[in-house]
């Protein structure tokens, strides 16, 4: 069977759409599906079956995965991906990351990294929601919760601490807090419940628990740059990173003992990819970017 055809196989076997491995691939969706009625014209058998979300693999797909993943590995070890002209790497490297993370944080490292290496593209996906390492949504992923797969590359990134804060104006103007019963006359700022990606960011439930009514919410919103500004607009208490909030002279904690947490990232990317000299690239340069970072991360 035709290699090309086999790897725009593979590429639709990992992303489950067209349009996904298409963007893997550089190439249009229309190109991808020409190379798979190639391929099952050779095999003689259907390899996937197109659904409303997605194209899942038919019996005749998942016999002929395994050894065309292993074909794959082989290219690797023979043809490994070629340097650019400074000796350094090249290609696209997609990384998914929180979206307060990855514009804060992690955007100027990267944007350096990029500087560095003209020959390699990195797409940021900064975003309020989960990146599925396993819908190959992105190569490398940032997340709260360690990926349970098998199949993925697991580091503990870091730890980061955050705080239950307040704009001052509006902590000077409303009654004082000095324990977690006095939060009951004051608004709060948070994620929409049924929204929330992860329940690591469920903070309030163990912070401020009324007997009588429920919290009050000023605003909410999947976005935590979203929330900041709500915070700083004066309309109420939230739980933020103390990355982002610290260095904020119009914001201060708020019980700063009893409304402290600590979260944990995990960065991850599949097993196979571990090897390709950008994923290592942008690996190294994440990893030696937050080691750097642990005093904003982590502060007293």
């Amino acid at each position: 069977m035709d290699w090309d055809n086999l790897r725009f196989f593979l590429e639709v076997a990992r992303t489950g759409t067209l349009t996904a491995a298409a963007r893997r691939l550089g190439v249009d969706h229309t190109t991808v599906a020409r190379r798979l009625r190639a391929l099952e014209k050779q095999a003689g058998a259907t390899l996937f079956i197109r659904e409303a979300d997605g194209h899942r693999l038919t019996e005749a797909g998942r016999a002929l995965l395994p050894g065309v993943q292993a074909m794959e590995q082989s290219a690797r070890q023979l043809a490994p991906a070629q340097p650019d002209a400074a000796g350094g790497p090249s290609g696209v490297v997609r990384l998914g990351v929180t979206e307060g993370f990855g514009t804060v944080m992690l955007a100027p490292q990267l944007a350096r990294l990029t500087m560095q290496h003209p020959s390699l593209t990195l797409d940021l996906l900064a975003l309020p929601r989960m990146v599925h390492l396993s819908r190959r949504e992105a190569d490398i992923v940032i997340s709260l919760e360690r990926p349970q797969r098998d199949s993925v590359v697991v580091t503990r990134l870091t730890d980061y601490a955050l705080h239950l804060y307040g704009e001052r104006e509006y902590l000077a103007r409303r009654p004082l807090v000095r324990s977690r019963e006095d939060l009951r006359h004051h608004a709060f700022i948070s994620y929409v419940d049924d929204l929330l990606f992860t329940r690591e960011l469920q903070f309030l439930g163990a912070l401020h628990q009324p007997a009588r009514q429920p919290a009050h919410f000023s605003l909410r919103s999947t976005s935590i740059t979203a929330q900041v500004e709500a915070v700083r607009a004066g309309a109420g208490l939230a739980v933020l990173p103390a990355f982002l909030a610290d260095h904020d002279p119009t914001l201060r904690r708020v019980l700063p003992t009893e409304g402290r947490f600590i979260r944990t990232f995990w960065m991850s990317m599949p097993s196979e990819l571990r090897h390709e000299s950008a994923m290592q690239a942008v690996w190294t340069l994440v990893r030696e970017a937050v080691a750097g970072m642990q005093a904003r991360l982590l502060p007293p």
